[in-house]
């Protein structure tokens, strides 16, 4: 491809842009003496190097910021333990705040809500936005995911590969907006590129995708995206907790399977920058910032000001975003720590993360930092669906 026609195109596009936060108020619930941030995870759980692990950030650093004496973690082995979790932490009284970690975790945050009503809740991509003492803590997926599904595209299309991938957990609501997201993503990528190279019959990438039934089976997740690999996907994007740790292994073994080091094949890392864990063939994440709506919320309940009502964080509020070289050694570090890699390694991955995002074109990351200052300068508006009705018509758009 004609590299200099598509980075003057993707230079022609700078923008401004503005950073805030969109907060719905409802009445406020009284704080009284209080010192510990409680969590309760969701089935995936602590480990996951994802999701969970980012609500626990997050209350570490309510912890290093004085916010609270300690953390007290709940964890949930099956849905059955979200309630009893829930009930402990509130009978006990001592906690700031208690965050339910996940959309599953909804019913049983709103039942607790309302036995304890002077105990401040928030939950993690739950919608309760009519209990007063529930703050629902959201994030604009599909914004993020459209960035790494323009990523994922343009890659493709570099390669002339005819698929990219996404592996999904359980399906609903709120995976829902990361599927289309990415799918619209990859869409941008080949619209962008017709336009850049004057031509309109280019193709571009089918997206290819599975939800596995699970968060926490990184073995059904290999499964699943050694098919799609096997079926031309040259990226596949983990939108599936631990489950999706399975990504990285089939991506790295097809890889190394053909005598390379670097990608592609691609993964994708979600929630938390995962881009270390299988160094050279984990491109990008779409990071979610869980641990700032997490902090946000415990600062507000420890202040008095805490109200019910829905923080919503996209890019423009820095809620989500793909993950940058600069963002490697916070998580690295965490990564370390969990013992997911060993200290020792430190070096070799950091190198080798540089050395395999410097092997993609210049224009593919202009082209995805373009997409970004659109979306945040609200030029463009990235499909939000969040209905069976919206979700059945984008499918039908984008999968055609």
């Amino acid at each position: 491809m004609r590299h200099s026609l598509k980075l003057a195109l993707v230079s022609s596009l700078v923008l401004l842009y503005s950073v805030g936060i969109t907060f719905t108020e409802n009445s406020s619930v009284a704080q009284s003496t209080k010192n510990k941030m409680c969590i309760v995870y969701d089935i995936g759980g602590r480990g996951d190097l994802s999701f969970n692990d980012m609500a626990a950030l997050g209350g570490e650093s309510v912890v290093k910021a004085g916010i609270a004496a300690q953390v007290v973690e709940a964890q949930s082995k099956s849905e059955s333990d979200y309630l009893p979790n829930l009930r402990s932490l509130s009978r006990a009284g001592d906690c700031i705040l208690i965050v339910a970690v996940g959309f599953l975790l909804t019913d049983a945050a709103k039942a607790v809500a309302d036995e304890f009503p002077k105990q401040n809740y928030a939950i993690v991509d739950g919608f309760l936005d009519t209990k007063k003492n529930v703050l629902s803590v959201l994030f604009k997926e599909n914004e993020g995911s459209a960035l790494v599904g323009a990523l994922a595209g343009l890659i493709a299309m570099e390669n002339k590969a005819s698929a990219v991938g996404v592996i999904l957990g359980l399906e609903i609501p709120v995976l829902w907006k990361f599927e289309i997201g990415y799918k619209w993503g990859v869409r941008w990528a080949r619209d962008v590129l017709r336009a850049a190279l004057g031509n309109p019959q280019l193709a571009g990438a089918k997206v290819l995708w599975t939800y596995t039934g699970s968060f926490n089976d990184p073995a059904r997740g290999k499964n699943a995206t050694e098919v799609q690999l096997n079926q031309g996907a040259i990226a596949v994007y983990n939108v599936a907790g631990a489950t999706g740790l399975g990504i990285f292994e089939a991506a790295e073994a097809k890889g190394k399977s053909a005598g390379k080091e670097l990608g592609p094949p691609f993964g994708i890392g979600v929630d938390a920058d995962q881009d270390y864990l299988k160094p050279g063939f984990i491109i990008a994440s779409m990071i979610k910032r869980v641990d700032q709506g997490v902090f946000t919320a415990a600062k507000l309940a420890k202040e008095g000001s805490f109200r019910g009502g829905t923080l919503e964080l996209g890019l423009k509020e820095n809620g989500v975003s793909m993950s940058r070289l600069e963002d490697l050694e916070t998580f690295l570090q965490l990564g370390i720590k969990a013992g997911a890699v060993k200290a020792d390694q430190h070096d070799a991955i950091v190198k080798k993360v540089k050395a395999m995002r410097d092997s993609l074109p210049t224009y593919i990351w202009a082209a995805v930092s373009v997409l970004e200052q659109l979306i945040r300068s609200g030029k463009v508006q990235v499909p939000k669906v969040t209905t069976q009705d919206d979700l059945k018509k984008w499918r039908a758009e984008l999968d055609k």
